[in-house]
């Protein structure tokens, strides 16, 4: 297709003032005019025909599989020389050069999810400058926008020593766990509730116990995807934040040698990483964390729970993402938590609700703030009773603030993995 540049625009306009003077001095000077304009228009068409043909693999876009949030995207046509410009779908948004009038292909990583380059146009220069031939293709490019891990993997790399605790105790491998090994005479340095007061009582000697490190545990994080996590807290969207935290524990426990899956729903099940081991696993819980999309609908807990413990072979820990804001919409969780927890155990992770805490603080000026610090109150009251009825069931519950959620979580996995 031949496209006028606009120069060849700007020449065909300028005859209209010319052919207005020439039709004001000489009634048939119009003609001079429309002659210019035709003869605009022939050199169009003749620049179009020698300018440089398009050929289909020029019609094509290298772009990166997966990018951080907030990093630069910039995609490269796959000639060299051809001016390129393509439809990109969000979060993708694009980056304006004031200098350049050429269409952008650098983009901004806004949030996380999945964009796709659905169309591409490339075009050439006639050697006049009158006119481009241009192309387009369909494409389906789909980009991966992850959570940032630059504090996945510093925080993540720290919780793991930490959790070593190289030195701080003689036998590190073989005096934590969860699984008992041997008797050992008791030495300076470990735990007194590790003494077996029985076994010392008939040995006339201080022994303790020895935990065996447990290996290949089956840790597994659910995420609600739904519309109630979809709902900002201190900012950033609560699934978005969940996310993060997943990916810091779960980090934590690939490098600990247990097995991790990431598993999202909302109406239904969305992405399911499967189980993964050993350092190289992350990057799949990287590539279905992008498959976590923004939900509108409310989440189906007795659908997408059931699938879960469908897909888990042997027993887990099941660390689940979500929120609630009273015990009506919250008896379905409740009923499918209880469901779960008879053959797995069950860790959930809620967001305190700093919105409403700040309300009920705040010091009330007008009666508009008495009846929000009423309301928050009642909300926050029925928040407790749900998390009580939580605890009930004998479901472990951690609440904390968005900012300290990620390394609360990572150390509570730990305390659940080292605890006899």
């Amino acid at each position: 297709m031949i496209v006028p540049s606009q120069r060849a625009v700007a020449l065909v306009v300028a005859a209209a003032p010319a052919a207005l003077l020439l039709g004001v001095l000489r009634p048939d000077g119009w003609l001079l005019a429309v002659a210019w304009a035709g003869g605009i228009t022939l050199l169009v068409l003749l620049d179009g025909l020698f300018a440089p043909a398009i050929r289909a693999s020029d019609l094509q876009v290298v772009a990166p599989g997966t990018v951080e949030v907030g990093a630069p995207v910039t995609l490269a046509g796959a000639t060299p020389g051809l001016a390129y410009a393509v439809d990109v779908s969000p979060p993708l948004d694009p980056l304006a050069d004031p200098h350049s009038r050429a269409p952008s292909l650098r983009f901004a990583a806004q949030r996380r999810g999945q964009a796709r380059v659905s169309r591409v146009w490339a075009r050439t220069r006639g050697p006049l400058g009158l006119a481009y031939r241009q192309g387009s293709a369909a494409l389906d490019i789909v980009i991966r926008i992850l959570p940032d891990l630059r504090p996945v993997r510093e925080q993540g790399l720290r919780q793991f020593l930490r959790s070593r605790q190289f030195g701080a105790r003689i036998r590190p491998d073989s005096g934590d766990g969860t699984e008992f090994h041997a008797l050992t005479d008791f030495q300076s340095g470990m735990e007194r509730r590790a003494i077996d007061w029985k076994s010392s009582a008939r040995n006339l000697a201080l022994l303790a116990r020895e935990y065996r490190t447990e290996r290949d545990n089956m840790i597994v994080f659910a995420v609600d995807c739904g519309r109630t996590m979809c709902e900002p807290v201190a900012g950033t969207p609560r699934v978005d934040r969940a996310v993060s935290a997943a990916l810091l524990a779960a980090f934590v426990a690939l490098k600990s040698g247990d097995s991790v899956r990431l598993f999202g729903f909302a109406g239904r099940p969305l992405a399911d990483s499967g189980s993964v081991t050993g350092g190289h696993g992350f990057a799949t819980l990287q590539r279905t964390a992008a498959e976590l999309d923004y939900g509108a609908q409310e989440s189906n807990f007795t659908l997408s729970l059931v699938a879960l413990d469908q897909r888990l072979q042997r027993r887990s820990l099941i660390i689940l993402f979500s929120e609630f804001t009273d015990p009506t919409s919250a008896e379905l969780m409740l009923a499918s938590a209880a469901r779960l927890r008879a053959r797995h155990r069950l860790l959930f992770v809620l967001f305190r609700d700093l919105e409403l805490e700040a309300l009920l603080d705040a010091r009330p000026v007008t009666a508009d703030d008495v009846t929000r610090a009423t309301v928050a109150h009642t909300l926050l009251r029925e928040r407790r009773i749900v998390i009580e009825r939580l605890k009930r069931l004998g479901i472990d519950v951690v609440e904390a603030s968005p900012d300290d959620l990620p390394l609360a979580l990572a150390e509570r996995y730990i305390h659940e993995r080292e605890r006899p």
